[in-house]
């Protein structure tokens, strides 16, 4: 899959999670390696979420993992916790915003 690809998958499945309820601030960067390699990001602001195929700079969290493995992730085939344990899940920043990534994988 291509980069673009990857992402328009990864943005459709967390524009369908609901965070309406969602206070304060989270922005995570996640690098995507292998087939598919590229960055994007997510923002999280006060029930507003929006993701874009774009570096951002001010960031909470770095997710770096292969391609494959985050569309895992975001289908929920491959438990974030145990990809980080495992090693194919690089978090650099702070782990407890890290694991906030479930509230847009819920689905």
């Amino acid at each position: 899959m291509t980069f673009h690809e990857v992402f328009d998958e990864v943005r459709n499945v967390f524009m369908q999670a609901d965070v309406s309820d969602y206070k304060g601030h989270l922005a995570l960067q996640v690098n995507l390696q292998g087939d598919g390699q590229g960055t994007f990001y997510a923002e999280l602001n006060n029930g507003t979420l929006n993701v874009e195929p774009y570096e951002y700079y001010d960031r909470d969290v770095i997710f770096t993992v292969d391609s494959n493995d985050f569309l895992k992730i975001v289908h929920r085939k491959l438990d974030p916790v145990f990809a980080f344990t495992v090693g194919k899940l690089r978090i650099d920043g702070d782990l407890g915003k890290a694991l906030e990534i479930q509230k847009l994988i819920k689905n």
